[in-house]
């Protein structure tokens, strides 16, 4: 194993680079781990698997499939897809647990797995621990015959399928197919490419489609921001086209631009995704659970219709554990990741996909009039370097300097100034030796503004 190459084995995954520190033999001890959990609850278990389609996975997936079988587990190969179809196919076939290999959004070097639970979401926190424990302890997955391996190459159908179902529970999918919605989907040459074009074209979509080859290169960095999409925002003026999508790699993420090819944000994915669940039915008196550095965006809709929002730490299984706790409809992350639990409770692109283009065939309005109908905000992030000791210095600085504002302390902790419809929230990184400070504001300077001010209190410490 290289000593210089980076390996991450955290509460949301193991990744490393590739042949370098991430090698068969790290594979299998973190697949033997996560084996060892599920032999508690099933002598032999079943295990759904797939990859994210990133060149040079291939050799990654038989690594892992190797080692599953070698662990005595039956293993269900996907191939190519997406995490979500990774999910929804562990919940579907009654599988004990799901492994992804993908590294997200990282680049092309990096690769990783991701461990799902038998419902298809990811592991919940106390388990996600027990992995990481389990992994650095060594532990092994005990004696077993050799599993067996099935080949099922339906699931990006299936997921497709799925979300279409759901999308007809809201809106006739007639309305949609009717509109003819000219589409541009970015997937990255990725997991999405499969079950992105299968969903758009049972929509009646005219679909151009970028990133769509099997190579798994990735033709600009993997991450669905604003700086990583100027081809994708080209091409969706050049074409004319209602909407662009943007997935990552392994398409639980979706950033949106709209018709005049301008990026509007990933922390849009979930307000648009809520507006179209609930705009046409607020009786529903809908909760939607987001983690604490999420924009107050969809805190003004849920209060606008009667809802609420449930605030949870930062991460997808503290999010889960959020909606699952407290009945909520829907959740997600600033991210661009949007929860649908009617698909899958796991971040997916493709449910996202289906809600926004229901939300507009429903109001008849393009996206760039939806987005300026409710006020929008400012985030600005920054990272400041710690040494041990510093991180739990300063949020109690933070908690004590802002002790008269409203305060959650879930997470590190988020202060929220109401009279100036801001917040902060400051806590440690689970993934890098450094503490994340986040503001929103009505405007950047004020967002600015709070950061200086929170930097100051944490560099005095």
């Amino acid at each position: 194993m290289s000593t210089t190459a980076p390996l991450m084995v955290t509460v949301s995954g193991l990744r490393g680079i590739a042949g370098q520190s991430l090698t068969e033999g790290v594979i299998g001890r973190h697949l033997g781990a996560f084996v060892s959990i599920l032999r508690e609850r099933s002598a032999q278990p079943r295990v759904v698997i797939g990859r994210d389609g990133r060149a040079g996975g291939e050799a990654i997936l038989r690594m892992a499939i190797d080692g599953l079988l070698e662990a005595g587990c039956d293993a269900v190969n996907l191939d190519v897809a997406m995490t979500p179809s990774v999910g929804l196919m562990t919940r579907r076939l009654g599988a004990d647990g799901g492994v992804v290999i993908t590294a997200s959004h990282n680049p092309g070097q990096w690769n990783g797995i991701k461990c799902l639970d038998a419902t298809g979401a990811a592991l919940p926190p106390e388990e996600a621990a027990r992995l990481v424990q389990a992994f650095h302890d060594g532990a092994e997955s005990g004696p077993g015959r050799s599993g067996s391996l099935e080949e099922n190459p339906d699931a990006a159908r299936i997921h497709a399928d799925v979300v279409l179902e759901a999308i007809a529970g809201i809106i006739p999918i007639d309305r949609i197919r009717e509109r003819r919605f000219r589409v541009v989907l970015d997937s990255v040459n990725a997991s999405g490419r499969i079950a992105g074009p299968m969903l758009l074209d049972a929509l009646g979509c005219e679909l151009t489609h970028l990133g769509a080859s099997d190579s798994g290169v990735f033709e600009h960095p993997p991450e669905p921001t604003e700086a990583h999409l100027g081809g994708l925002c080209a091409k969706v003026r050049d074409a004319g086209a209602d909407i662009g999508f943007a997935q990552d790699p392994d398409a639980d993420r979706l950033a949106i631009l709209d018709e005049r090819g301008a990026y509007i944000g990933e922390e849009h994915t979930l307000v648009l995704a809520a507006r179209a669940l609930f705009g046409a039915d607020p009786a529903r008196a809908p909760r939607v659970a987001v983690n604490l550095s999420t924009s107050r965006m969809i805190d003004d809709f849920l209060t606008e219709i009667g809802g609420e929002v449930v605030r949870t730490p930062v991460g997808e299984a503290n999010v889960v554990a959020g909606m699952r706790r407290e009945a909520c409809q829907l959740g997600g992350e600033g991210n661009g990741g949007v929860i649908w639990p009617r698909v899958v409770e796991i971040r997916d692109s493709l449910g996202a996909m289906g809600l926004v283009l229901a939300l507009l065939a429903r109001t008849g309005s393009p996206l760039s009039g939806i987005v300026a109908s409710y006020p929008s905000y400012a985030i600005v992030k920054r990272k400041v370097d710690t040494r041990e000791g510093l991180a739990p210095t300063a949020v109690a600085a933070i908690e004590a300097r802002y002790r008269d504002q409203r305060l959650d302390t879930s997470d590190g902790v988020r202060v929220d100034f109401e009279s100036t419809r801001s917040w902060l929230h400051v806590r440690a990184s689970n993934t890098e030796p450094i503490m994340r400070l986040i503001a929103e504001a009505p405007d950047t300077p004020t967002a600015e503004a709070i950061l200086d001010e929170a930097g100051a209190e944490i560099a005095a410490l």
